[in-house]
């Protein structure tokens, strides 16, 4: 097994970019509204979709710039619940309007959450896992096959977004991979979640839609779930066989 080393030439240069335009942009926003903050802390613990809902539609003509501002927050802070947002969209804006407003400012959001993770948590887990054979194995597939794996956690709906970015930045993943994964993956569980969730709270008009679209996702997920399965059962032969494959 040769000895790993991480290379922070490139890839540190646009972490301390991304870290710095981050800051920057968090002290303007300070500076513009005071209360924001405060604000979006409140409406992303609350778990109330109608409150989110009319302080979004309070903005009118700027109701989707502060929908997606607030989707950015929430998933930039990584352990914060961005399901409610995203059903508020789907109720404020309609169900398509709604889902492509929260994929893409979730897929922002993650991607500048692991910029930030990644530039405060790789050198830690470098070092952590240069001392195990089985870390670096474990290291080393995920440089090797991030894209897959990471595009397969995004695609679930309702898992826990941050730990799927923490894991993700302490890995070997290249940053064009995570991207390209997320902005791939999020699409469907983000569809999923906002279809469901708006579904849900107009239950009676829609069940029988709701019904639908839970029997489909549970058949395509099955299927996905079979084939990634596969993927990383042949992988796995594969490095036994072969350990640089």
């Amino acid at each position: 097994m040769k000895e790993r080393k991480f290379s922070p030439s490139g890839e540190g240069l646009v972490q301390v970019i991304a870290g710095i335009l981050f800051v920057v942009l968090l002290i303007i926003i300070n500076i513009v509204d005071p209360t924001f903050y405060p604000t979006m802390w409140h409406l992303a613990t609350s778990g109330s979709m109608e409150e989110i809902a009319e302080y979004i539609q309070g903005y009118g003509p700027m109701a989707m710039v502060v929908s997606m501002l607030l989707d950015i927050f929430v998933n930039a802070v990584g352990f914060l619940p961005s399901i409610f947002i995203s059903t508020a969209n789907g109720l404020v804006f309609g169900m398509w309007p709604g889902i492509i407003i929260s994929w893409l400012a979730e897929t922002i959001g993650v991607v500048i959450s692991f910029y930030i993770m990644r530039y405060f948590l790789r050198d830690a887990a470098d070092k952590l896992i240069s001392k195990s054979t089985t870390l670096m194995k474990v290291d080393d597939f995920s440089g090797n096959n991030g894209f897959v794996v990471m595009l397969f956690a995004r695609s679930l709906p309702y898992f826990p977004s941050g730990v799927i970015t923490a894991l993700g930045a302490i890995s070997k993943i290249k940053p064009r991979d995570y991207i390209l994964a997320n902005l791939i993956g999020k699409f469907p569980s983000t569809a999923l979640e906002v279809a469901i969730g708006t579904d849900i709270v107009n239950f009676q008009e829609n069940m029988g839609r709701l019904g639908i679209i839970v029997v489909i996702a549970a058949i395509v997920y099955f299927i996905l779930w079979k084939v990634y399965k596969r993927y990383i059962n042949k992988r796995n032969a594969e490095r036994e066989h072969d350990p640089n494959a």
